[in-house]
């Protein structure tokens, strides 16, 4: 009896263990304690969701498997913003999944696995290439056995398939509340297809100039608090600089030209060896021209023969009209001077052909819809042949309608080429006939009907070539001018810094708005160490400081910090002032036109009545005036040949006529347009929800803190 009375005290306890012992059962390692949210603290946190911190730790080891997943492609700041938006999402997500108790069992991530990409693994199907339970079981198990890197690898996988899991099933019952009923569908339809056309008058807002309509600094206030939501703000910052750019003076320019000049003739060095004058050939005469370029040049020999599109587009006419033998320049090319001897010339080495192909069920690299056999596809070929022949016929258009190639939609046009990048049928109807010829070939693509566009010359071109850098000199001026500027605009007031940069011709540039987690900076590039200064809680307005950037300095001026909360009236009146306004006119405009009809306001005002039809409360423009949700909306409530009193506006105030309303035909049934309803609704259910979960939560962001 003692034993069993222990028992009935600790049920509890064991109905927990047995819990627990269930909940071990994995398929590989799916339920295993590391898959858990502890959204516990490890070290410091890089975030706090409602009281919740996610580890810098964990969050710096998941930015390194981004880095090593995405490459170069993203900086590092955007892998940190992005991972850090997953992690916020993920815990958001998980604390509604412990407080409705949302969990999944391995039938229900195999069945995860079985309609998602991973079912496409071929370790996870039979002999059909069809994913099977049985199979998937045993990969994992042979993983774990005999290959520990590719399971540990699967673990990982296996946390984001549980998640996802998780999303799946919080959002479909989520889903499953959103519905639309045969009503709503009805009413969906006729918001898109009842109509009404109105005859109105609009006295414009921009009637009355902003200039007499004064606003306090107080009706700013008051208006920012009665719109609190839309004069939210982060905490951000202003900023100037004046950018010194390292780049070559017009004096490197000169010095470069000079030094690749000089290698084009030959020169005369003294040797050691054979106490003699030796003549070292220069550009223009050398007979080793791979050598030549490879001492002397930024570029090496290339041997590539060239149509007039692949050559630098300044020298391009000059460098087609020369013959063998024969030099051009030096001459600039963006950043680069550049001299130019032509080698070699290829007449007529590069086409230009269009082609209609006709292909048949097959053929290499056809269309798996196209069903023709190679006998139908010879025939249609030789009617197109035919056709394309005739005199008048617009190739283009032939091609454009009837070839099986991805050049159809341009005409067949497959651009210029030099021998041997088509297959061999093609490549000797071209090169072996002149220009305009059409003709027909085979090749394992199918049937091709030719036309020869043009031909051009390629030539051979060995191009000496040198960098326009700045030189050592510039350098050492430009950090010296930063350094004396810096210096300059510290010793004077903080407001002196544009005035100072004035009197040395140097342009000041603004960035306002700066938040705590921006990388880039127009006018800057990438400038992640600027940002952090200006968040430095020692940095205050006024403070200067000169930063190494791309090719550069910048020497920077904190202008204003932006505290998180209600914008301040200053801040706020760009979007406030206007808005007061359109109010103040509205009621001028409305005062001074009471009991007035719409003649008589259109005359007092000097507007003209218009008209406007077909409006829709899902369309609701008027033409000439814009979107005018309200004015609309009026409208339908009124019965045709009724008139409205003075309607606020978004552009004026007006004054409508209803002359025609039209129902729309009823259907006999809705359901379209409910599952239609039904299906938007559904699409919008977990950005919504997400979006909804983020606005109530409590997230302290920490990121500038760390990077």
């Amino acid at each position: 009896m003692a034993i069993l009375e222990n028992i009935r005290k600790r049920t509890t306890v064991l109905i927990l263990i047995i819990g627990l012992a269930l909940f071990a059962f994995v398929i590989s390692g799916v339920f295993s304690s590391n898959n858990d949210f502890t959204g516990g603290k490890v070290g410091s946190s890089i975030a706090e969701v409602n009281g919740e911190g996610i580890s810098i730790d964990e969050f710096r080891n998941k930015v390194e498997t981004a880095s090593r997943s995405y490459g170069p492609n993203f900086s590092s700041t955007q892998l940190v913003n992005m991972v850090y938006d997953q992690e916020v999402r993920k815990a958001l997500l998980n604390q509604q999944f412990e407080d409705l108790g949302i969990d999944v069992e391995s039938d229900q991530i195999i069945e995860f696995v079985r309609t998602s990409g991973y079912a496409q693994i071929p370790d996870f199907q039979d002999d059909n290439g069809i994913f099977n339970e049985a199979v998937f079981k045993s990969a994992i198990a042979d993983w774990r056995a005999n290959d520990p890197l590719r399971y540990d690898a699967w673990l990982q996988d296996e946390k984001a398939i549980i998640e996802a899991a998780k999303e799946r099933l919080y959002f479909n019952l989520i889903k499953g509340g959103v519905g639309a009923t045969l009503s709503e569908g009805k009413f969906d339809y006729k918001l898109a297809n009842d109509k009404v056309d109105i005859q109105y008058v609009r006295v414009p807002y921009s009637s009355i100039a902003d200039s007499t309509i004064e606003v306090s600094k107080s009706e700013i206030e008051k208006y920012i608090n009665d719109h609190k939501k839309r004069f939210e703000q982060d905490k951000a910052r202003d900023i100037r600089f004046v950018y010194f750019e390292e780049k070559p003076s017009a004096e490197d320019v000169n010095g470069v030209k000079e030094a690749i000049t000089a290698l084009l003739d030959d020169t005369v060095e003294y040797s050691k060896e054979t106490d003699s004058n030796d003549t070292i050939a220069g550009f223009r005469n050398t007979t080793d021209m791979i050598a030549f370029l490879d001492r002397h040049s930024d570029a090496k020999f290339d041997t590539i023969y060239k149509a007039k599109n692949d050559l630098p587009s300044v020298a391009a006419d000059t460098l087609m009209a020369m013959g063998v033998g024969e030099i051009y320049g030096p001459y600039k090319d963006g950043d680069f001077f550049k001299i130019s001897k032509v080698m070699d010339r290829k007449a007529n080495g590069t086409v230009k052909a269009s082609h209609i192909l006709i292909t048949w069920e097959g053929a290499e690299r056809a269309n798996p819809a196209i069903t023709r056999t190679k006998e139908e596809a010879e025939t249609r070929a030789k009617e197109l042949l035919a056709e394309a022949k005739k005199e008048g016929t617009a190739f283009t258009a032939l091609a454009r309608d009837n070839s099986d190639g991805p050049s159809a939609p341009r005409g067949g046009d497959l651009g210029y080429f030099q021998e041997g990048i088509m297959a061999d049928e093609f490549n000797d109807f071209c090169f072996g006939n002149p220009t305009g010829t059409i003709g027909l070939v085979e090749t394992q693509f199918g049937y091709h009907i030719i036309k020869v566009d043009d031909k051009q010359d390629v030539i051979q071109v060995a191009t000496l070539t040198r960098e326009i850098e700045p030189s050592e000199e510039t350098i050492n001026t430009l950090f010296t001018d930063a350094t004396k500027f810096e210096m300059a605009a510290l010793d004077a007031k903080a407001e002196n810094f544009g005035d100072i940069a004035r009197e040395s011709n140097y342009t000041v540039r603004p960035v306002n708005k700066i938040k705590e987690m921006d990388e880039n900076l127009p006018g800057l590039g990438s400038q992640r160490s600027i940002v952090q200064w200006t968040f430095n809680k020692d940095t205050k307005v006024g403070d200067i400081r000169r930063f190494n950037v791309n090719n550069g300095y910048a020497v920077v001026q904190l202008t204003k910090k932006y505290d998180k909360g209600l914008m301040a009236p200053e801040d706020a009146s760009a979007t406030a002032l206007p808005e007061i306004r359109k109010e103040r006119k509205a009621e001028q405009i409305m005062a001074a036109n009471k009991g007035k009809a719409m003649d008589a306001i259109a005359s007092s005002n000097n507007v003209t009545t218009s008209n406007a039809s077909a409006l829709t409360v899902k369309s609701p423009t008027l033409p000439g005036a814009g979107r005018e949700p309200m004015v609309v909306g009026t409208a339908f409530a009124l019965g045709e040949g009724q008139t409205s009193g003075l309607i606020k506006g978004e552009t004026g105030v007006y004054m409508l006529k209803v002359t025609k309303k039209e129902q729309a035909p009823n259907v006999e049934n809705y359901s379209t347009y409910a599952n239609s309803l039904r299906a938007s609704t559904a699409a919008k259910v977990s950005g919504s929800v997400y979006n909804a979960l983020k606005d109530k939560a409590e997230i302290e962001d920490n990121r500038a803190t760390f990077y």
